[in-house]
């Protein structure tokens, strides 16, 4: 009996601590649901205010151009109000109309009669004609690459229906190479691909080049196989004396020529190229050294479109009519949310469709366009096709680097093999700052290698924030990261990061979106999802990857909780921009987080690793 009793009171027990676990469990759901009902909310009317501020935009550059217009149209009535006038003065002083007024007044008095005809006879200064004034440039033309290149097709028709869309602003500045001047002639993609590349000189014609180029003498020529504008006909067949002259002004001061086989038949403009001192091709045909299209990370990136994506899957025929010009074509690469490309697609456009972050295929698939993605990336980029071509032709292709320093702190020496094993895997890493135990010294180095390891022992008295400042005296690389040896991150992790100093502007990259995994619910939660590829407030301490110089400037907090907090708060502050990238290629892992519970989205119960790692 008294066993008995003693199970039930167990049993009564149990049943109670199960409840209060189910009582708390639902009040963190609620609390849950209320957080992402509130996030929702601020993100739907950060979106609506973008909206506001696209349209807004739009409406003031509409109104700058009446305005321009309006000034335009005053400046030429106030001209042709000047001329009436002269000719009104000009009627006035002729000896004629003088000769006839000084008739009608004189005509009952011949003494009057007489003075008037001697002074009508004298000669008179006739007034000057009036001269059209230039009218004042009410700002200064923006020379950076894309500032003249921009997109502006508004709508799409898909079946019938007129769909309205933002365009994609094309970027500006800064290029890669600023020593280096090309004049080039392309075709709108080519010169799209190419303009970000260097500085630029387009837009001169058989006519005026050697005024257009004096004004900044190039390092070199390129000249594409175009089909359209004023050196078509120049290139195609027997060259003409616009592209002789052309060379022969080249040569005359030095300047490397390069001829680019794109498209049509070799043959075409076999005799032309032969006039250059290079030649380069996309044909595998042809003998020439060959130089195929690649993705231009400025143009071709997962950078969204405000108001989002177009729930449709498209044909590749339905999203490039084909009146679109290129900056259109970007926009277009961007808007559905999949396309579904016919066999024979050129390699060139599937690789510019992933590398804007669009499905390929019958159906949209987030993993699948992001690994296509890298693929389009690591295939090469024109940054890396121009350092080829430069180094050809010999000239430098110097540029800015993005290696990285790694910064791991090991507080707990049993999380060391751990730690190594996520370092390790990575690419692009030339430094590691390690800090830990003594003990564990000789195992990060031997697993490290070949990379350069500073070890220093951790001060247990220190702050975090204290210790990372001193890892961050220690860095050399260009860029610098911050990693967390309790998280899980994906071989791809900094290689993905990294790619996004390629197209934004922010000088920190990180995740505000991504995947966690609670080991005590055994429960995988997806933080923010809508923040993918976005500029954001923060970013997650342990997916940060920043410019050095940057990052120096601002330093740590001496916190050991919440650094990364407050330097996300000083980022606002100085105006420091922050970009958050995928969702992919990194874990948070922790035992349990209440915080982290009631701030992001539950996949499901089970492992994150097939969700995040790709």
């Amino acid at each position: 009996m008294t066993t008995e009793l003693e199970s039930t009171r167990r049993a009564l027990r149990d049943a109670i601590a199960e409840a209060e676990r189910a009582a708390e469990l639902a009040r963190l759901l609620d609390a849950a649901q209320a957080k992402l009902a509130e996030a929702e909310r601020a993100t739907e009317e950060l979106r609506s205010m973008n909206e506001r501020l696209a349209e807004a935009e739009s409406e003031l550059e509409t109104e700058r151009t009446a305005a321009e217009r309006l000034r335009k149209e005053l400046a030429e009535q106030r001209y042709q109000a000047e001329v009436a006038q002269w000719k009104l003065s000009s009627l006035k002083v002729a000896r004629w109309n003088r000769i006839g007024d000084a008739i009608k007044t004189g005509k009952s008095n011949p003494v009057r009669l007489a003075k008037g005809l001697k002074g009508a006879a004298k000669p008179v200064k006739r007034p000057v004609a009036p001269k059209r004034k230039p009218i004042a440039v009410t700002a200064q033309k923006d020379d950076r690459p894309g500032a003249a290149f921009q997109a502006t097709s508004t709508t799409r028709t898909v079946e019938g229906r007129s769909v309205r869309l933002k365009p994609f602003r094309i970027p500006t500045g800064p290029n890669t190479r600023p020593h280096l001047t090309a004049a080039v002639i392309a075709d709108p993609h080519a010169e799209a691909l190419l303009r970000y590349e260097w500085r630029q000189t387009t837009g001169f014609t058989p006519r005026d080049f050697a005024r257009v180029l004096a004004a900044e003498v190039p390092h070199l020529l390129v000249v594409e196989s175009v089909t359209q504008g004023p050196w078509a006909e120049e290139i195609t067949g027997e060259p003409g004396e616009g592209v002789r002259e052309l060379l022969a002004w080249c040569a005359a001061r030095g300047i490397r020529t390069v001829f680019w086989h794109t498209g049509g038949t070799v043959a075409d403009y076999a005799v032309t190229a032969e006039l250059f001192e290079y030649r380069f091709t996309t044909d595998l045909t042809a003998g020439w050294p060959r130089l195929p299209f690649a993705v231009q990370p400025r143009v071709h990136n997962p950078l969204p479109l405000s108001g989002g994506r177009y729930d449709r899957v498209l044909t590749l025929e339905q999203l490039l009519p084909a009146h679109l010009g290129y900056p259109d074509v970007l926009t277009s690469y961007r808007w559905p949310v999949a396309v579904d490309c016919p066999p024979g697609t050129p390699h060139w456009r599937l690789a510019e469709l992933a590398a804007c972050g669009t499905s390929i295929g019958p159906e949209a698939d987030s993993r699948r366009a992001h690994a296509a993605l890298r693929r389009a990336y690591a295939a090469g980029t024109m940054t890396e096709r121009v350092d080829e071509l430069l180094e050809t032709i010999g000239l430098p292709s110097a540029r800015a680097t993005l290696d990285i320093s790694v910064i791991l702190p090991v507080p707990d020496s049993s999380r060391l093999e751990h730690a190594l094993a996520q370092v390790v895997k990575q690419s692009g890493v030339t430094q590691v700052i390690v800090f830990g135990h003594p003990s564990i010294e000789e195992r990060a180095r031997e697993v490290l290698a070949p990379r350069e390891v500073v070890f220093r022992e951790q001060d247990p008295s220190v702050s975090t924030g204290a210790m990372l400042n001193r890892g961050l005296d220690l860095c050399e690389a260009d860029l610098v990261a911050i990693m967390d040896p309790r998280d899980v991150y994906g071989s791809h992790y900094l290689a993905d990061l990294r790619r996004a100093f390629l197209f934004s502007t922010a000088d920190i990259v990180g995740k505000a979106s991504y995947y966690a995994h609670l080991r005590g619910a055994h429960a995988t939660l997806l933080k923010q999802p809508e923040s993918e590829y976005t500029y954001t407030p923060e970013v997650n301490g342990a997916t940060l990857l920043a410019r050095r110089n940057a990052l120096r400037a601002i330093g740590f907090a001496d916190l050991t909780e919440g650094w990364d907090e407050v330097l996300m708060r000083q980022c606002r502050t100085d105006g420091i921009k922050v970009f958050s990238a995928d969702r992919f290629g990194y874990v948070r892992v922790r035992d349990e987080d209440r915080w982290l519970l009631g701030a992001a989205h539950l996949v499901e119960y089970g492992s994150a690793e097939p969700h995040a790692l790709i």
